[in-house]
């Protein structure tokens, strides 16, 4: 029998899984098969996004597994070239033609473009209205900081209802949950166990990855568990949805595996203790369509 997930509730109610199956950098193939190893595990929440170019796949999977559409909570993303009040109404009809759905679970901005902001804040309204739809049961924005958070509400009166950004021992940004706790807003972590610092880094100061850090590792042998279940359940505990990245069954297995044991609050403290408050992914302040020029074909 395939393990629940734990659940948080969204500011309007809806319930979201804590623990789901990112597919960032898996390529076509590879995000079937993925997809389908964690549905058949358990996972309940598989993300993705326009960007990622393997929304068709994400859709090919959820259709070939026996778990229904109504009990997998599908994120996906509106890329940064499609902002622009009718441009992101656009690009949610062109990711359900590719995912092969009516309607997604949540529907997030995947950066905020403040050297665009006109722009941000005109899809921002654009999505508002898909909620209103009815169309995207809840909607977010990814990689926003405080400040803009704040802005974006003032000038549309939408609040997000998540808020997914680059969250792991080594980077727990408590400035920025402070103000999710205060809206009302779900954090949702990307690159929860580090992975960013393998693949890709924008920052030379960046930490190595924190899951050979000895104070993961030792908790790892303390409980039987490996680093990355050590992490996770750290996630977890804090109410954090953490969506790890991996194209390999078993460790998309072990991903899930963290629902047995706890972590002490003497052992959280020790992970929160880790925080070199360095980001390793891209500075979300740069990130604008002079520099990622990547656009999102029909």
């Amino acid at each position: 029998m395939a393990q629940t997930t734990p659940e948080t509730t969204l500011a309007n109610g809806l319930a979201m899984p804590l623990i789901g199956l990112g597919v960032y950098r898996s390529s076509p193939e590879e995000t079937v098969t993925a997809v389908s190893a964690a549905l058949a595990t358990g996972y309940r929440l598989i993300d993705t996004a326009a960007a990622y170019r393997n929304e068709a796949e994400v859709g090919k999977a959820l259709r070939q597994s026996t778990v229904g559409r109504n009990e997998v909570f599908l994120v996906t993303k509106l890329w940064i070239s499609d902002y622009g009040y009718d441009e992101a109404l656009h690009g949610f009809d062109r990711s359900m033609k590719k995912l092969g759905v009516d309607g997604v679970d949540l529907y997030l901005m995947h950066q905020p473009m403040p050297n665009e902001w006109e722009r941000t804040v005109a899809a921002w309204k654009a999505v508002g209205r898909l909620y209103e739809e009815g169309r995207t049961k809840a909607i977010g924005v990814s990689n926003f900081s405080s400040e803009l958070l704040t802005d974006l509400i003032e000038r549309t009166g939408i609040v997000p209802h998540v808020n997914q950004v680059e969250l792991h021992p080594f980077f727990t940004q408590p400035d920025l949950r402070a103000t999710h706790q205060k809206l009302g807003i779900a954090t949702q972590a990307w690159s929860p166990i580090g992975g960013v610092m393998r693949y890709v880094t924008d920052n030379p100061d960046a930490a190595p990855s924190p899951l050979s850090h000895p104070v993961v590792t030792g908790l790892a042998a303390k409980h039987g568990k490996t680093a990355a279940q050590v992490i996770l359940r750290w996630h977890l505990q804090h109410g954090f949805c953490a969506i790890p990245k991996s194209v390999n069954p078993k460790r998309i297995a072990e991903n899930f595996a963290v629902f047995d044991f706890a972590l002490t609050d003497a052992e959280m403290a020790s992970i929160d203790a880790l925080d070199t408050g360095v980001r390793s992914g891209p500075n979300p302040a740069d990130i604008d369509t002079r520099k990622y020029p990547l656009r999102i074909e029909d």
